[in-house]
């Protein structure tokens, strides 16, 4: 029985489990102790319960306390107490936040966003379901897709548990879309998507109300502005000027602020190409604080990259006509877009002919921008769904589960498929793409933290190796359980226009994105993405009053092995951020490093080497520190383009006034 009273069957794997947690408290790994002891905990309970009897979850820890010191593990006993302790206290902590009793594996801040954004409430604003069922609801949302492809009950039935397990474990993390809406009435669970600007006025309205369709459903927006005709044209229809893709970028931007939902704004991408008349004004529109809810990048082209290297003028055409409207130094523009990042953290930059190279339909259509965060390569009347398989969860002894990460990431293709076929979508143009071309767009978190577990400093060659060796692992499974879901399920229906038809048979057009995880690592307790660090400690405030020292979990877990745990030292991390000035072992600090503790070089190094396995793109930010020169930004930008990235985002400390974290106090 468990807390909240309800009946399941015993499961010895969480017996092995709690024991592995105690002995690790203690810095010993030795797995068939634990395995014995575990047995002996089984038969213990197994002589002495009674015909009919029921346990309960404390009735199994007891027995777990009595074997741990009958055989002589006091040390480990001890730390298994005081992990009971812990629990207890902070099961109060999370049952006064949610008004109901928790038993999910999240923490104080993983059950304050899934409150806060995912769990379904009612009519008053009450939430009405825990995480648990949050995960039972969504699982059985993704299982029922199954039925349409001849699955009986038992299997839809095995899979839905299959599906309840990779996301109540947290190895794997949908989208909050996903999270929030599946099993509700509510069925759009896309994350973001991409709808074209045409020349008129017309098309430009068209995108304008789709944008609002998509976005009260909470959906992002990508746009390319760069087919509109530059400011100042004529228009053949009136004897008016054209006003120029900067006075629709101030529109579309203005829009976002009338549909906000559940106090968000929406996320936009508004892009432009390098040789549009209008780039310097585009280049120069957040410097002037002229909008507030669009990333902005750059579409840059090989052509243009050249021109830079080589000190030469390039052209600027009227996407209109196609006409030359001015040669222009191409090192200039390269500067503007240089230092307006190394300023304000905007532009990014968006390698447009290299992302195209990847096309998986290139006679299709053109790859255009990209989703909000630059992660989903996508299409006119596109949409991208997400997933995040959490790293951290997948080291034991310092080594890698190698087995155990095949299993989840083909059940996440799995799921993401699924996804393909549950949603809903605002727009018949949408559905009919997203239907033909079945992308997803798995992704991973929790890296950073998984180098931490391996001993690994995340700027080191070390690292990048490791980088590569898991995400050609990940890429390669995912791949191959595309092919066999294909088999299973069938292509996606515009495969045989598709790179792939002489190749494989495959059931996505593309399958793998790195986008942004960060509600979703902090659900997880995890770092975000294939980002480092930004801090090893925090506070935050609950119920209005309780200050929660939150540390990184797998530094606290190496303190404690060094014996040198202590709240103390634990307040004086989150004070400063980093172990860096810290009085702990050198080979702490040289493990723990953070973001801006890493020189930009091991940034790029690692975006281009897990962007060599992913057919879509990263969202990923090259941290420099707030000293960092214009020229040293300039220089992260084409070393990006020699490493082969698809686009690159950089950020200054303190460039921002809004920052959303700041180290220290």
């Amino acid at each position: 029985m468990k807390r909240d009273g309800t009946i399941i069957d015993f499961n010895r794997k969480k017996i092995f489990e709690a024991i592995e947690k105690a002995f690790l408290a203690v810095s010993v790994d030795d797995e068939t102790i634990i395995k014995i002891l575990a047995q002996s905990v089984v038969d213990e309970l197994e002589q002495n319960i009674e015909d009919d009897q029921v346990l309960t979850v404390e009735d199994i820890q007891d027995v777990v306390e009595k074997i741990l010191i009958t055989e002589g593990h006091a040390k480990v006993a001890k730390a298994y107490i005081l992990y009971r302790q812990r629990r207890s206290e902070a099961r109060k902590l999370k049952s006064n936040i949610l008004g109901q009793y928790d038993d999910s594996k999240l923490d104080v801040n993983g059950l304050l966003i899934c409150k806060s954004r995912y769990l379904i409430k009612n009519k008053d604003g009450q939430t009405i379901e825990t995480p648990t069922q949050m995960f039972r609801r969504v699982a059985k949302a993704m299982a029922s897709v199954e039925r349409h492809y001849d699955k009986t009950k038992e299997q839809i039935d095995v899979i839905e548990e299959e599906f309840f397990e990779i996301l109540e474990s947290l190895d794997f993390i949908p989208s909050g879309r996903i999270l929030a809406n599946s099993g509700t009435k509510n069925k759009m669970i896309y994350s973001s998507f991409v709808l074209p600007i045409e020349d008129s006025m017309k098309g430009v309205f068209r995108a304008l109300y789709h944008k609002a369709l998509v976005q009260r459903l909470g959906g992002g927006t990508g746009f390319s502005f760069s087919r509109l005709r530059p400011k100042g044209s004529s228009l053949s229809s009136t004897i008016g000027k054209a006003s120029g893709p900067i006075s629709f970028i101030k529109l579309f931007d203005h829009a976002s602020d009338l549909t906000v939902m559940g106090g968000r704004r929406p996320a936009n991408m508004g892009s432009l190409s390098v040789d549009h008349p209008d780039i310097i004004e585009f280049i120069t529109m957040k410097d002037r604080g002229e909008i507030r809810n669009f990333n902005i990048s750059v579409e840059i082209t090989d052509e243009f990259m050249e021109a830079v290297k080589n000190n030469e003028k390039y052209s600027l055409r009227d996407p209109n006509t196609g006409a030359v409207v001015e040669e222009v130094d191409a090192n200039n523009i390269f500067h503007l877009i240089v230092t307006m990042a190394w300023k304000t953290g905007d532009p990014g930059i968006l390698f447009i002919d290299r992302i195209n190279e990847s096309n998986p339909l290139p006679n299709l259509a053109r790859i255009e921008t990209t989703d909000p965060c630059g992660d989903q390569l996508l299409f006119p009347y596109d949409g991208g769904n997400l997933g995040a398989i959490n790293l951290s969860n997948f080291v034991r002894y310092n080594k890698i589960k190698w087995k155990q990460l095949e299993q989840v990431v083909r059940l996440s293709v799995r799921f993401l498929d699924n996804v393909v076929d549950y949603s809903d979508f605002p727009i018949k143009k949408i559905k009919d793409m997203v239907l033909a071309n079945r992308r997803i767009g798995l992704g991973i978190m929790g890296f950073a933290d998984m180098l931490y577990k391996l001993r690994i400093p995340y700027n080191s060659d070390k690292a990048i190796e490791t980088g590569a060796k898991i995400m050609k692992f990940i890429a390669a499974t995912t791949y191959e359980y595309s092919g066999t879901l294909a088999k299973e399920k069938g292509v996606f229906p515009l495969w045989d226009q598709s790179i792939f038809f002489d190749d494989r048979p495959l059931r996505n057009c593309s399958l793998l994105a790195v986008a942004p995880t960060g509600s979703r690592s902090i659900l997880a307790e995890t770092s975000a993405g294939i980002e480092p660090n930004f801090a090893l400690g925090y506070t935050r405030k609950v119920l209005g009053s309780v200050d929660i020292l939150q540390l990184n979990k797998v530094l606290e877990d190496v303190l404690k092995e060094h014996d040198i745990h202590s709240d103390e030292l634990i307040r004086e991390i989150v004070r400063l951020g980093t172990v860096e000035d810290i009085d702990v072992p050198q080979a702490i600090k040289e493990v723990f490093v953070t973001a801006h503790k890493i020189d930009p070089e091991w940034h790029l190094k690692m975006q281009s080497v897990f962007q060599r396995y992913i057919d879509n793109a990263i969202s990923k930010t090259i941290n420099f520190p707030k000293s960092a020169t214009i020229e040293q930004i300039r220089s992260s930008f084409m070393r990006a383009y020699e490493l082969r990235c698809k686009g690159v985002t950089v950020y200054r400390e303190g460039s921002l006034n809004n920052q959303v974290i700041n180290i220290g106090q």
